[in-house]
């Protein structure tokens, strides 16, 4: 499955501090386990690949780092096509980010049909620095009808959880997709068998009147 994931605090914002909720790192984490104390600025798109084990099967995963300023918006936004999944990203620590959530979940909806979302706040290491609180968050994410997440890179914590979830709400999402289509072309199929039987009669018993 295809992944995709926004930092909604990388608008252009009224204050330096809304950037940096750590979406990089998360993918950082994930692909390599690893985690950079410095500040990652995300130029347009990055990507890594990751091979993981659901059910016996092996899944390789390719996840989409976008970036979210303005200038990057064209370039970005071709990268919703073919996307199985999206993962929005807060900070915890700072509510402006968590506020921006809904502008993304938006402009989400309008691009694709039917994809997997979920929020995930990050920084969620420190409880002095919380200032979105998590039952606010979920219930939020409930009326939006997307699950809720919350995870450190610094950490490592719920990191790994999160992404194997999400993998397998994006897989069963495809599945049943696929079995929808499967199904469409059978009725498909049934009805061009009916029609192609109905001119088949018509020409019998045109020939039998002359």
């Amino acid at each position: 499955p295809r992944i995709s994931y926004h930092d909604p605090a990388t608008e252009p914002q009224p204050h330096q501090h809304d950037r940096n909720v750590g979406k990089s790192s998360l993918l950082l984490r994930f692909a390599d386990n690893s985690f950079s104390g410095s500040y990652i600025t995300t130029i347009g798109v990055d990507f890594k690949i990751r091979t993981v084990d659901i059910d016996g099967e092996r899944v390789k995963l390719q996840i989409w780092d976008t970036a979210g300023q303005e200038r990057f918006r064209t370039i970005t936004s071709t990268y919703y096509r073919n996307t199985h999944g999206v993962i929005i990203v807060y900070d915890v620590t700072n509510p402006e980010s968590f506020v921006n959530v809904k502008r993304w979940l938006n402009e989400i909806s309008q691009n694709c049909d039917s994809v997997c979302k979920i929020l995930v706040g990050n920084k969620n290491d420190d409880p002095a620095r919380k200032q979105v609180d998590t039952q606010d968050a979920v219930r939020f994410g409930e009326s939006m009808g997307v699950r809720v997440f919350e995870t450190s890179a610094k950490e490592n914590i719920n990191v790994e959880e999160m992404f194997m979830a999400f993998t397998h709400m994006v897989l069963r999402a495809k599945k049943q997709s696929q079995n929808r289509a499967e199904r469409e072309r059978e009725r498909e199929k049934d009805t061009v068998n009916i029609n192609a039987q109905r001119d088949r009669d018509r020409r019998k018993r045109g020939k039998k009147c002359c």
